[in-house]
């Protein structure tokens, strides 16, 4: 029995809690997997995982046999990589918000697939919290304030953000001149993921932060039709100013009280905390950050 594969497999299965995803992610039979488990457990005298027809769940010894794998496999990575001076390889699974993936990540993956010739990338796009071992994914980039955590973040961006309008909404409602002005103002909310609840807008003014709930009619999730919304006159938003840099120049919004503007928003990388940087992991976290640098947006 090889027990370093016999162990991989077993981590897979773990996480996936399925034969069959686990058997997709690497990319062997399913057969293949249950003969190296039946092996394994037959080894160690001990049932690691139950099956059944429809899941697949640990035992207490599989537990902590995991516990005790994902520490020991990120070891002989890491060994095999500073020794050996072996390039980074195999799969890397990365889930990224999907404004930040087209405006930064994806322009720039040829740089990174040139780099790194025996990694295979996979992407998924989504704007909601990730279970990253259930789903099978090594790393997750999110912008904004870190709240999870059973998650450890690296910052690799602080992005500007802005307040806007629409000409024709400032034309209507006035141009706020100071925060006070906004008590008559409407606001286009953003919803958090998390609790549901519309997120404060926020301003820095002489070195203070200053929260303002805002009256609005229309709540939101999802970056695209915030940004949508405040075009159409429905309100103020913040947003990060790349991502209505040519709606500014255009003219079809404007920014209002730019002696206040709103604190940077951060973007970390995250993976799960009981689980070392993979060498994959780490050559990726490096790249994007330098991605984000090249655009004037690192996280120092």
């Amino acid at each position: 029995m090889d027990q370093v594969k016999a162990m991989k497999i077993f981590v897979r299965i773990y996480e996936r809690s399925s034969f069959t995803q686990a058997a997709d992610d690497l990319s062997l039979p399913r057969a293949t997997l249950t003969h190296s488990l039946n092996q394994l457990e037959a080894w160690l005298g001990t049932r690691l995982l139950e099956r059944s027809t429809r899941r697949v769940k640990a035992t207490l010894d599989g537990d902590a046999y995991y516990a005790r794998c994902i520490h020991l496999l990120a070891e002989l990575d890491d060994a095999e990589h500073s020794f050996r001076s072996v390039a980074p390889k195999g799969m890397l699974r990365v889930n990224l918000h999907g404004t930040l993936a087209k405006y930064f990540v994806v322009p720039a993956l040829p740089t990174f697939m040139a780099r790194y010739p025996q990694i295979q990338l996979t992407l998924s796009e989504a704007d909601r919290l990730v279970d990253l071992v259930q789903e099978g994914v090594d790393c997750v980039v999110r912008a904004g304030q870190l709240s999870d955590s059973s998650l450890i973040g690296r910052r690799i961006a602080n992005l500007p953000q802005v307040t806007c309008a629409s000409p024709a909404y400032l034309r209507k409602y006035g141009v706020p001149e100071r925060l006070e002005d906004l008590a008559t103002h409407h606001g286009v909310n953003y919803l958090s993921r998390t609790t549901g609840k519309a997120l404060p807008f926020e301003f820095m003014q002489e070195g203070q932060l200053h929260e303002v709930e805002l009256q609005g009619r229309l709540a939101v999730f999802g970056a695209e039709i915030y940004a949508a919304s405040a075009i159409a006159g429905m309100g103020i938003i913040q947003v990060p100013r790349y991502r209505v840099a040519q709606q500014l120049a255009q003219d079809l919004l404007r920014e209002v009280l730019p002696d206040c503007p709103p604190p940077p928003m951060p973007v970390s990388v995250l993976y799960p905390h009981n689980r070392h940087m993979s060498p994959r992991v780490r050559v990726f976290v490096d790249w994007v950050s330098e991605c984000f640098s090249a655009q004037g947006v690192s996280g120092s």
